[in-house]
């Protein structure tokens, strides 16, 4: 269950995924024929007018190359708080069903394509260019880094942060990216050097810290976990959505929660503690061990503490695989949208899972 200390909220159950994947793929390559993937060619790209534009067939293989508009629409989706995950610029299904939340939120119905009426609510909302320059600075290159993160969770123990490995895996999570497409955008940039002006998304950068302030509004009054469609939805006091995020939840062998609760606190960068009576495959340890805070802290940089005893939303080392994988009973986010729903959320906030 998660404590109350003096200077801490203290996490207690762990959501590791327990599938899975595939390797993620290799940095993509440009298709023959195509342009490179470029700042102006993105912030440049638009649907088609008087046509929408239907969600792409997925082949056995995903394409190499990342889709300018799809990644453009992605940025745009990230700004008007309907996550799409990842960036990547990939017509996966958390875009799709950002997509689909974004559309029901500006009253379009809940439509997974694209159309041009959509697109203008979006820049007009979010704004533009889609990808800005970003120079790497010495006190990005500070750290401090963890290079070496053991697998079991015991070892973790014993490291005394929980930090990111590389600039590069910094730099993805920071600008809400997967490291492919910084990749992409940026072939043969060095991440380690300062200096370097790198092409990111142009999102909110993600900080590590607790917030120094707290946005006013929008103000979350209730929180929807829809199991099914592994989706975390959040709404304001008129009962209007305002953000949406995609989700891990729970498992066939630990399923999420019923019922209501409310959140009793928010820990940000929190330390993980582990108690023997989860038992939790592969970890042997049979007294309490805690593991210290980082974005690759096993409940990454966020603990949103439920009443319900050891569950809570928080974030997650893993990113990419959030909406992919299950997990021990608990909702995993992404560290930047585990961030800005703690933001927005106080102890009282109702939260209900639903079934579908």
């Amino acid at each position: 269950m998660a404590k109350v200390f003096p200077a801490r909220l203290f996490p207690a159950a762990l959501c590791l995924p327990l599938a899975a994947l595939l390797a993620a793929p290799a940095a993509a390559k440009e298709e023959a024929g195509a342009p490179p993937l470029t700042l102006d060619l993105v912030n440049a790209a638009v649907p088609a007018e008087g046509a929408a534009r239907e969600p792409e067939k997925r082949p056995a293989r995903a394409p190499e190359r990342p889709d300018p508009l799809v990644l453009r629409t992605q940025v745009l989706l990230d700004r008007a708080r309907f996550s799409p995950g990842a960036i990547d610029g990939r017509e996966g299904d958390n875009y799709r069903r950002a997509l689909a939340a974004y559309a029901v939120s500006q009253g379009l119905g809940g439509t997974e394509r694209l159309t041009p009426e959509l697109f203008a609510k979006l820049r007009g909302a979010g704004g533009d260019p889609a990808l800005v320059a970003y120079t790497i600075t010495e006190a990005d290159l500070a750290g401090p880094f963890t290079a070496t993160i053991p697998r079991r969770m015991e070892d973790q123990a014993d490291l005394g942060a929980l930090g990111y490995r590389t600039p590069r895996e910094m730099l993805a999570e920071r600008f809400h990216m997967r490291p492919e497409l910084l990749d992409v955008l940026n072939p043969d940039k060095p991440f380690d050097r300062a200096g370097t002006v790198v092409t990111v998304a142009g999102v909110a950068p993600m900080g590590t810290d607790k917030p120094k302030e707290l946005p006013q509004a929008p103000k979350v009054a209730r929180v929807a976990v829809e199991k099914e469609s592994r989706a975390v939805r959040a709404f304001d006091k008129d009962d209007r959505l305002v953000a949406y995020y995609p989700a891990s939840i729970g498992s066939e062998e630990k399923p999420a929660p019923s019922g209501r609760a409310k959140v009793k606190g928010v820990a940000f960068n929190p330390s993980y503690t582990y108690d023997p009576k989860y038992r939790f495959a592969g970890v042997k340890a049979k007294t309490k061990f805690s593991i210290k805070p980082g974005p690759n802290n096993p409940v990454g940089l966020v603990w949103i503490d439920l009443s319900i005893l050891s569950y809570g939303i928080h974030g997650t080392p893993e990113p990419d695989k959030i909406g992919k994988t299950e997990s021990h009973g608990c909702i995993r986010l992404t560290n930047w949208d585990a961030r800005d729903l703690a933001a927005h959320v106080a102890p009282g906030t109702k939260v209900s899972f639903e079934e579908r």
